[in-house]
């Protein structure tokens, strides 16, 4: 039977996208489903799975080490997006200005930090905030200041690791938004002007609601990326001082592949999946007062 182009052009499309169906099926799609069942049992990865239904569910509830690492996960959330859409939006604000000398330099600069991995990108910080051979503490010291236990201190520790995390991303988002004040048409900018608008007007007017789809977008991949935060504070601190950097993510890590606890570990992991499903609806809902479309 002779097949028409356009079945051979489907059968070809269909071919062409298998391998990354499988990949998707096997690597994605299929821990997600087992993780869900996982979660309604205590398993230790060598005896057989004993279904307890929400029991681990419960407990987590129950838990005050789960209390903790939700609270440090959502005290880096808050900030660190905050002052990472604030810094990279006036950088982007600042760099789009055709007045600004080197400003190529000074993009690629900032974005550097973006390609690098973010375990070497913990490890140079590590050795800068170190509290005894720290760079930072060093230079300090000519000042008379310090030393301070950026690291060490629980007081210290989760705003030094925030700090990191911004620097680490900064360069991402800035780029969008550099995107985005590009895209803005000019002709708005001259209408301002001939009305005799200020810069700050000009901004919160014009230059605002043109770029609210590229800072949603910015604000959502944020609070979603600051949520499975998990190699930075694991490099820096291990969850330490005394927890105060632990997340959510590492909690899962701990008790999955150390404590070989995975039914508890699946359920604290889905938690922060609804976590963050309900703060995504939240977003959505909210941004068609301020989006601009």
């Amino acid at each position: 039977m002779k097949l028409s182009s356009k079945a051979r052009d489907a059968i070809a499309g269909y071919l062409f996208i298998m391998p990354n169906m499988i990949g998707f099926l096997l690597f994605l799609a299929f821990p997600v489903v087992a993780s869900l069942f996982i979660s309604a049992a205590e398993w230790n990865l060598i005896t057989e799975p004993i279904f307890v239904g929400i029991n681990n569910f419960i407990a987590l509830f129950q838990d005050s080490y789960f209390w903790q690492c939700l609270r440090n996960t959502a005290y880096f959330s808050l900030f660190s997006v905050l002052l990472g859409i604030v810094t990279s939006l006036f950088l982007a604000v600042l760099l789009n200005n055709p007045r600004v000398g080197f400003s190529g330099f000074l993009k690629s600069a900032i974005f550097l930090p973006v390609i690098f991995s973010t375990v070497s990108v913990a490890l140079i910080w590590q050795w800068i905030l170190d509290t005894h051979i720290g760079m930072l503490n060093h230079l300090l010291g000519y000042i008379r200041l310090g030393p301070f236990p950026w690291l060490t201190d629980p007081h210290w520790s989760m705003p030094s690791v925030i700090i990191v995390g911004v620097w680490r991303q900064i360069g991402y988002n800035m780029v969008i938004f550099l995107a985005a004040l590009q895209g803005v048409p000019q002709d708005l900018y001259e209408a301002a002007d001939i009305d005799g608008a200020r810069p700050l007007h000009k901004f919160w007017n014009v230059t605002w609601p043109m770029i609210s789809p590229s800072t949603f977008f910015v604000l959502v991949t944020s609070i979603i990326n600051s949520f499975q935060v998990f190699d930075i504070t694991t490099v820096l601190t291990n969850g330490g001082p005394a927890n105060s950097t632990n997340t959510i993510i590492m909690m899962v890590y701990q008790y999955a592949f150390q404590n070989f606890k995975m039914g508890y570990a699946s359920a604290a992991a889905y938690m922060l999946f609804a976590i963050i499903l309900v703060i995504t609806a939240f977003q959505n809902i909210v941004s068609k007062r301020w989006v601009h479309t």
